[in-house]
């Protein structure tokens, strides 16, 4: 009997849960939304029960006091239903923490609870991220704590929703939604004293994801290094500096030389001063340190460039002492003018806020159109430079029987071409890159290192030459032409008997008594044939116009008119044919036979090896040791 009353008792408890249970009104609570959700974000609850109306006003939640969760009562009538959480659109509905589309939610009053606790993954509209760590570096302190920074979270280097979890494995992980199409981030240790830097310890450009790339959701890294535990020179900055030290040592071994040039070895000093601090400051602002504390020294490689070039400019002129007046040499310092003009803003820009701009590349805009117009320039120099060069030998040929030794001045504009060359290639490739939108950032990167590195080879050129031949720095020759060099260079066409006049030479301007035409010069032909016979002067290594014309007593420019017009040669084949046809003769004498071929060019008064070979071919069609063999063919 007690049992039966029991069993009724439990029964009609039973029931009154039941009927307490089915009658209470539903509640919904959102305990957990999406990372990135807007912050004025409405959330709506569509289903079955109103027509799956996405942004139905009688069915907004409402954000609760402790401002995190969100609750919706729903009227007593719902006791069976699908739903789904939308912010006011199907196109901003829910979805799994992959982004993509959900099932529709169920609730039955008779098997689930009145109060629905629950989450929302993600949105339709997100997108999420899952980055994975692999490998971190060996310095890397144990049990550190890793967090990604990025534009998804307003640069927040230490937030604790974006903490890498460490797995199993080693690894670490960390799943992130974004409805960003673009998105910017880097590796911290909790602060961005600590952030992730490049393998050589240098500051580390923002990495970068888009959206549109559907495979993007699964992101691996490695951390190569961090910029607070990282101090190791590397090889090419080591280059760089010791570059840098060779131009200080050079500036003070150009200052002791005596009897020098003194123009051109003020603007070689001032060349090597300009390099130098190009050099220093692109090494010193790749280190966290420096850059912090002296940010805007970045400017100044670029700022160098456009002095670069017109001084060099100026340099070969002197250097060559090439007689030219520049009433307006500031005008070739217009485009450095203009530069420093635009890089002042940024001069005098709050301190951090440059190094923002720098960090997050807003500046590399600026910096490529700078670039663009540095390789303008630099080439424009470039191409003027050699054409002196060139229109110098060509003229020096009408005066001297002898080559100069300018290789100083082709290597360095052979290096200066490699870096234009370089550069080109660069810039093309930046182009490239933006038609196929490929990150160039690697491209960029080791371009401008190579080009720095050519350039930084300048400094050894100009030290060996300086102490090994520094007659190159005190050349006591000169040379006026009646042109400007401007219009020389400029010129398509270049005159082949423009006037030149040596320094000592007798005045270009001859007397009505010297004043010949072509049919009187026959005496003055023979006159000269007969001294070259009689004395031969190009024994004389270094024989010029000038003393060849004292020894005639001839005015030099009437010389050089009946060397010219008369055997319509230059100087230099004039005399040089003199000597080969004496090269000739001495080769076939018992005494040198077993002279070398270039003790042989010595003695009859060559100067190098290749002013004789070049001679030799150019007056004979054949080399040296080509005739040599001939010779000794026939003697056999």
């Amino acid at each position: 009997m007690l049992s039966s009353r029991v069993l009724s008792f439990l029964g009609v408890l039973a029931w009154a849960f039941s009927y307490q249970y089915v009658n209470a009104q539903t509640r919904i609570e959102i305990t957990k939304i999406p990372l990135g959700t807007p912050a004025n974000a409405k959330i709506y609850l569509a289903g079955s029960f109103n027509n799956w109306k996405s942004d139905d006003a009688r069915f907004i939640f409402q954000k609760n006091p402790d401002g995190k969760t969100f609750s919706l009562n729903l009227p007593d009538s719902l006791k069976s239903f699908e739903y789904k959480f939308t912010r006011g659109s199907w196109d901003m509905t829910e979805g799994n923490f992959n982004g993509k589309a959900r099932e529709n939610r169920k609730y039955n009053s008779l098997k689930d609870k009145p109060l629905i606790q629950t989450t929302i993954e993600s949105w339709e509209d997100f997108f999420h991220y899952t980055f994975i760590i692999r490998k971190i570096p060996k310095s890397t302190p144990h049990e550190t704590v890793l967090y990604v920074a990025g534009n998804f979270n307003d640069w927040n280097p230490g937030y604790p929703e974006h903490r890498l979890v460490k797995q199993k494995d080693g690894s670490f992980r960390l799943t992130i939604y974004s409805t960003l199409d673009k998105i910017e981030y880097k590796y911290t240790r909790g602060n961005w004293n600590s952030v992730e830097g490049r393998a050589n310890g240098k500051a580390l450009p923002n990495r970068v994801l888009n959206r549109k790339n559907a495979n993007d959701h699964i992101v691996e890294n490695e951390i190569k290094t961090w910029e607070d535990l990282s101090y190791n020179l590397s090889i090419y900055d080591l280059l760089l500096l010791f570059s840098a030290f060779q131009g200080i040592l050079l500036i003070v071994a150009l200052l002791t030389i005596q009897d020098n040039n003194q123009k051109a070895n003020q603007l070689l000093i001032l060349l090597i001063c300009v390099t130098t601090i190009a050099l220093l400051s692109r090494v010193s602002t790749d280190y966290r340190e420096i850059f912090q504390t002296y940010p805007k020294l970045i400017l100044l490689p670029e700022l160098v460039l456009f002095l670069y070039a017109p001084i060099f400019y100026f340099y070969i002129q002197n250097l060559l002492t090439i007689q030219n007046d520049f009433p307006k040499k500031w005008l070739h310092f217009i485009p450095f003018i203009l530069i420093l003009l635009l890089y002042i803003p940024y001069f005098l820009m709050d301190k951090q806020r440059f190094i923002d701009k720098i960090v997050d590349r807003d500046m590399s805009g600026v910096f490529a159109a700078v670039g663009a117009f540095a390789l303008l320039v630099n080439g424009y120099y470039w191409f003027i430079c050699r054409q002196v060069i060139a229109q110098y030998k060509k003229q020096y040929s009408h005066t001297h029987s002898f080559e100069q030794n300018l290789q100083y001045l082709n290597a360095v504009i052979f290096i200066k071409g490699l870096c234009l060359a370089v550069f080109v290639f660069t810039c093309l490739g930046v182009i490239v890159g933006k038609i196929l939108e490929i990150n160039t950032l690697t491209l960029v990167e080791r371009s401008t290192d190579g080009i720095w590195l050519v350039f930084s080879i300048i400094p050894y050129f100009m030290g060996y030459f300086a102490m090994q031949q520094p007659e190159i720095f005190r050349l006591p020759q000169q040379v006026v032409f009646f042109k400007p060099i401007e219009s020389l260079v400029e010129s398509p066409i270049i005159e082949e008997s423009l006037p030149i006049k040596a320094m000592e030479v007798s005045p270009i301007l001859s007397t009505e008594k010297e004043q010949t035409d072509n049919e009187n010069l026959q005496p003055l032909k023979e006159k000269l044939e007969e001294f070259m016979v009689k004395n031969k002067p190009y024994f004389n290594p270094k024989l010029t116009l000038n003393e060849l014309a004292d020894g005639l007593q001839m005015n030099a420019y009437l010389l050089s008119k009946v060397i010219n017009d008369g055997f319509d040669k230059n100087f230099f084949d004039f005399i040089n044919t003199y000597r080969i046809e004496e090269f000739k003769q001495l080769l076939q004498t018992p005494k040198y036979k077993n002279y070398t071929l270039l003790s042989v060019a010595f003695e009859v008064g060559f100067n190098s090896k290749t002013a004789f070979n070049r001679s030799f071919k150019k007056l004979t069609n054949i080399t040296p040791s080509e005739y040599f063999y001939e010779v000794r063919g026939k003697e056999v």
